[in-house]
């Protein structure tokens, strides 16, 4: 990356937007680029007369959407049917069908939330969650929705930040770039705790469906005892006996 983005730099001064537009659209799809860099010395640029603001946000939104929406569509004609193979294909046996079904309807009710945030808090997560929410067959409306909110502030915060700090654009670009790795790490605990509860919870209820078969046995063994000749006798002596 650091060897690519002085190379971008010179061809942002040389030809300004369709450099901003190409190296967005190739990042969205999935090719690693420094574009949030890129934008904030577009943003930079900007503060100093060479582009306009609103112009690079146009252009970089364009961009994103285009590209996020083919990396969607990539992962919606190829992904859903790798898939679908894997879902039921008797030749795999490491992947349980079920599990990839139960992913698609968790998909479906919590990727939109993954899909707004990846769009400029883990940016570095876009382009799976493009194929993800391709390869689940995840709404395309939907997609765009969430796609559009979250890159609306994907664009516009680097742009803001690059005109406002204008020569220290590097500094702040460092400073986001750690608290992406803050927020990555964060998330990461919060889903490991969040198995490790679901495991647990998953034990306990297979602990308890072991125990239920024993216990209606106990129960069943009781119940007959009581009903044995002579049982009524020692009950109610038992009960007579002085304390």
């Amino acid at each position: 990356m650091n060897d690519i983005l002085p190379y971008l730099l010179r061809e942002l001064q040389e030809y300004g937007y369709p450099i901003v537009w190409l190296s967005v659209f190739i990042g969205a799809i999935g090719i690693p680029l420094p574009n949030t860099l890129l934008l904030l010395a577009a943003g930079a640029f900007a503060a100093l007369g060479n582009l306009n603001l609103v112009g690079l946000f146009l252009v970089s939104l364009s961009a994103f959407v285009a590209g996020d929406s083919g990396s969607y569509w990539i992962g919606r004609i190829w992904g859903s049917k790798v898939l679908n193979w894997l879902e039921t294909s008797t030749r795999v046996h490491w992947i349980n069908p079920q599990t990839i079904a139960r992913s698609r309807i968790y998909f479906h009710r919590r990727g939109g939330w993954a899909i707004f945030f990846s769009r400029f808090l883990v940016s570095a997560f876009g382009g799976a969650i493009n194929l993800l929410a391709g390869a689940e067959l995840y709404p395309y409306r939907q997609f765009f929705l969430y796609e559009l909110a979250g890159k609306i502030l994907g664009s516009l915060l680097p742009l803001v930040l690059g005109y406002i700090f204008t020569t220290s654009w590097r500094v702040v670009g460092d400073i986001l770039g750690t608290s992406s790795i803050f927020v990555l790490a964060i998330i990461i605990v919060l889903f490991l705790s969040y198995l490790a509860i679901s495991w647990f919870r998953r034990a306990r209820q297979a602990d308890k469906l072991r125990q239920a078969p024993l216990q209606e046995a106990q129960l069943e063994i009781s119940v007959a005892a009581s009903h044995l000749p002579g049982s009524e006798i020692i009950n109610s002596s038992s009960s007579n006996l002085p304390l």
